[in-house]
């Protein structure tokens, strides 16, 4: 058995594999929206880009995560937040405004994600407050990359989308080394035990 305390190599390395529900997301938000270019595409764009995204998320960390929850809080937390912050920003690619949208973004999903996980890890708190940088800086490194942001897509790429998942998967890893065994139940036995 490893010590909960020591980094889990296999489940980060299976947490970052998780970056390719972003281009999926990214591709059937566009698909489905076209560009978010205004205030229901982002919308629309946000909550189908966030249900890819969460399900990418629960089945790397089944685990941890319930899927009747994370799912859907992650699907509408990302339009509501999507909607926000690309309203926020004019609907602009530029760096500074698509790392604004993505720390908006990052707002709604930390809020929606640590209150999910807020019986799971110590300190869930802490994925809240690190949300809304880990956006902004999945965005930056996408611009960076050379991606073309100006088509005004619904989620950051690849590049960013790895930084993040790679970054959050530290963060989520720590959270867990911190968090007493009885707290980490897998979710159907945490529903047995809350009953």
């Amino acid at each position: 058995m490893q010590d909960p305390r020591r980094f889990n190599l296999k489940a980060w390395l299976l947490w970052t594999a998780g970056f390719l529900a972003f281009p999926i997301a990214g591709i059937l938000a566009e698909a489905l929206t076209g560009r978010i270019n205004d205030f229901s595409s982002a919308l629309l764009g946000g909550m189908v880009a966030g249900a890819v995204i969460g399900t990418g998320q629960w089945l790397v960390a089944r685990r941890l995560l319930d899927a009747q929850t994370w799912i859907p809080a992650t699907a509408l937390a990302m339009g509501i937040g999507l909607g926000v912050g690309a309203w926020a920003v004019g609907y602009g690619t530029s760096l500074g405004e698509l790392a604004l949208m993505g720390f908006i973004t990052g707002i709604a999903l930390g809020v929606a994600q640590a209150y999910l996980l807020r019986d799971r890890v110590a300190n869930a708190w802490v994925w809240a407050a690190a949300m809304p940088l880990l956006w902004a800086l999945g965005w930056t490194v996408t611009t960076a990359g050379g991606i073309d942001v100006d088509q005004q897509f619904a989620v950051f790429g690849a590049y960013g989308a790895i930084t993040f998942m790679a970054l959050s998967g530290v963060l989520l890893d720590r959270l867990r080394a911190a968090t007493p065994a009885a707290s980490t139940l897998d979710p159907a036995q945490h529903k047995a035990t809350a009953a």
